[in-house]
């Protein structure tokens, strides 16, 4: 299985539990999983400057304003939705683009608060269900 890469170029998937791991790597065996990073879909390269959501604008620290890119991804994600009829989808929590439930409060200090990423919001408004990946196991029940 193909680690999910972060921003900075780290592994996303360093953290999950045994039983999440497992889940993941079944359900990519059986042909369940579609890959894709928003960011990268939408232009941007790995690694990258942190960025996160300030006032409906998503922004590098340094202050360049991405939303455009992040945008795009989010349209290419749910393009992606519509051709494979595909009804869940599993994204990373706390990300500008796919946080779920938690994203980082736009001061840079890693301060989570309740919210939803570009990508995660856009899916979400068409009816695709979107789990972290802590929520794997929920996920297994309706599968």
């Amino acid at each position: 299985m193909g680690e999910a890469v972060r921003y900075d170029g780290g592994d996303c998937g360093h953290h999950l539990n045994k039983k999440s791991a497992i889940l993941l790597q079944q359900w990519q065996q059986e042909g369940l999983l579609l890959s894709l990073c928003p960011e990268v879909s939408g232009g941007l390269p790995v690694p990258r400057p942190a960025a996160e959501i300030v006032d409906d604008k998503v922004v590098t620290q340094a202050g360049e304003d991405v939303s455009q890119a992040f945008r795009m991804g989010a349209e290419k994600a749910l393009a992606l939705c519509h051709q494979y009829q595909i009804q869940y989808a599993i994204l990373k929590q706390g990300s500008p683009s796919c946080g779920n439930s938690l994203i980082n409060d736009g001061s840079f200090s890693k301060t989570k608060v309740r919210g939803q990423g570009i990508t995660a919001r856009l899916l979400t408004a068409h009816h695709i269900q979107v789990f972290n990946e802590t929520e794997l196991l929920q996920l297994q029940i309706l599968l």
